[in-house]
């Protein structure tokens, strides 16, 4: 255990760690269902003013720094999470209920995006640049001279997500490109979480302080709703990042559309993941198949974004084998600490909902009994048939947890329409042989394309590669902003940012991008050619 000193119950108003002035508050560890000793407070509607109008008045300040030393200020957040040791990850287990291999992992993952985000402010080309020199003797008019490039839209509220305490929180995603893209940022903590959340709180107002940021380019707040509510509203705010519940994302939409000055909410909020297994797949190796799908049901609990709900097998001689392996797994499996408590009575609610509707029938459950049905998640895989699915929506809504739904499907028409009426989703998968695909009456590619973010030919989709091609978003209500966006990957920075066109500017009060030397020696768009002239 490390003897650095820290402090879990810290809001952060810029650099200055304050306690909140609203309701006191503990958290609690799953695994046991006991209240840890260290008492939290929530910030006072004053508060998260004072906050918002930190981040406001750093704005320009920050949006003016060399892209270098932004990229510095993130180098040095990772750093300083890496600094607190083990003392984050035995944190992060206590509040979660997840295990230390896991959670070690996701720091890793929290500070590669921060470093890769680092590396795309170095290399620069991101904003986009586009000139189009004066062209002063053109007739029958002359042309202005035009650079263009993408600017940072203002300080952004980004809100916690409960199933990531690192890689999708205080230092997540959203935070990680909002500060890349020139945005200070007020973070709302998720509360299930609240000491994981001070903690990287204090190494990102450090790491602040160390790279001499303006103060004020990030906060983070321990808020009720009413509190959360107001920080969307508030004028000087300029979009929303979120994670967690459709309810949840839709309110603050509201909020964000109901201002003066509506403001885009970037909202991950609800999928059920479709795989469609096609004859081929499984007559090359069902029981690598099915393994692949009940591991990918169990994996963290369930508790992914992108974990597999729903399954669509179209009938054949081996569907029996794929069926009698994925129950033999699902029954092997055990159950396991959900994130909470209110997770976990929801996620059996779910279970216990669908099982009971005339032709869903339980394929498997898991064998071992839960020690605490309060707290732990037990395996779950039903199914059901084309018909019953088509006649039941409630069957295609999302159950936050360790379950799936099979649907066995008699013809490629069925198939076809079962996924006409699934909404939008993060992630579909396709299981099919490459021959099969060019003898099918139906693009099943292209089905699947128009539903989802992100299409798989073969695997599971738990799991999301950090990576510049990663697109982790979709049509809504898998995202709010009807899947224009991602919220990993590189491009996850275009959220928070505008193009910005500068007309008949003096070279010398350009921004370095659109100078006509290039001193950053980034990839341009001249009269439509790529140049780093």
């Amino acid at each position: 255990m490390s003897t650095l000193q820290y402090q879990f119950t810290a809001n952060f108003i810029g650099t200055e760690a304050v306690a909140g002035e609203g309701d006191f508050f503990k958290a609690f560890t799953p695994s046991t269902q006991e209240q840890l000793t260290d008492e939290f407070t929530n910030v006072s509607s004053e508060q998260a003013h004072q906050a918002v109008e930190k981040a406001a008045a750093a704005f320009a300040a920050y949006t003016k720094l060399h892209p270098h030393r932004r990229a510095d200020f993130l180098d040095s957040i990772a750093t300083e999470i890496e600094a607190l040791g083990d003392m984050l990850v035995e944190r992060a287990v206590l509040e979660s209920g997840l295990p230390t291999g896991r959670l070690t992992g996701e720091r890793g993952r929290t500070t590669g995006q921060l470093r890769m985000f680092a590396r795309l402010l170095r290399e620069g080309s991101w904003v986009d640049a586009r000139i189009n020199p004066a062209l002063p003797d053109r007739q029958p008019l002359p042309r202005p001279d035009l650079r263009q490039m993408l600017v940072p839209l203002g300080p952004v509220v980004v809100f916690g997500a409960s199933n990531f305490p690192l890689a999708f929180s205080v230092a997540g995603g959203d935070t990680a490109s909002a500060l890349a893209a020139g945005c200070p940022v007020i973070f709302k903590a998720h509360p299930s979480h609240p000491g994981t959340s001070s903690l990287v709180g204090q190494a990102i107002a450090t790491a602040a302080q160390k790279t001499d940021m303006p103060d004020g380019v990030f906060s983070l707040l321990h808020a009720d709703n009413e509190v959360a509510g107001e920080l969307v509203a508030h004028p000087a705010v300029k979009a929303v990042g979120f994670t967690g519940s459709r309810a949840g994302g839709l309110a603050l939409q509201r909020i964000a559309q109901e201002r003066p000055e509506p403001i885009p909410v970037y909202a991950e909020m609800s999928a059920v993941n479709p795989v469609v297994v096609l004859p081929g797949a499984i007559q090359e190796n069902a029981t690598k198949v099915a393994e692949g799908l009940a591991a990918s049901i169990t994996l963290g609990v369930g508790q992914f974004c992108t974990n597999p709900g729903l399954v669509f097998l179209l009938d054949s001689p081996q569907s029996t084998l794929f069926l009698d392996t994925v129950a033999e797994k699902i029954r092997a499996s055990a159950p396991a600490t959900m994130l909470n408590a209110g997770i976990c009575q929801n996620y059996h609610k779910g279970v216990q909902h669908n099982r009971v509707i005339p032709g869903v029938h339980m394929l498997a459950e898991s064998e071992t009994e839960s020690a605490d049905s309060r707290t732990e998640g037990r395996p779950a895989v039903m199914t059901t048939t084309a018909p019953i699915f088509l006649c039941s929506p409630a069957l295609s809504e999302e159950i936050f947890g360790p379950t799936s739904l099979i649907i066995t499907c008699q013809t490629e028409t069925e198939l076809a329409e079962c996924l006409e009426t699934l909404e939008g989703q993060l992630t579909a998968t396709l299981y099919a042989t490459p021959d099969e695909l060019g003898q099918t009456g139906f693009d099943w590619v292209s089905i699947l394309q128009a539903k989802a973010g992100r299409v798989l030919f073969g695997g599971y989709p738990t799991g999301v590669e950090v990576s510049e091609a990663m697109t982790h978003g979709g049509p809504f209500p898998a995202t709010s902003d009807g899947g224009r966006s991602t919220s990993v990957g590189t491009g996850a920075i275009l959220r928070f940012v505008r193009p910005f066109t500068y007309q008949s500017f003096p070279d010398a009060l350009l921004p370095l991008a659109l100078q006509n030397a290039n001193p950053l020696g980034i990839w341009r768009n001249v009269d439509g050619e790529l140049t780093k002239s």
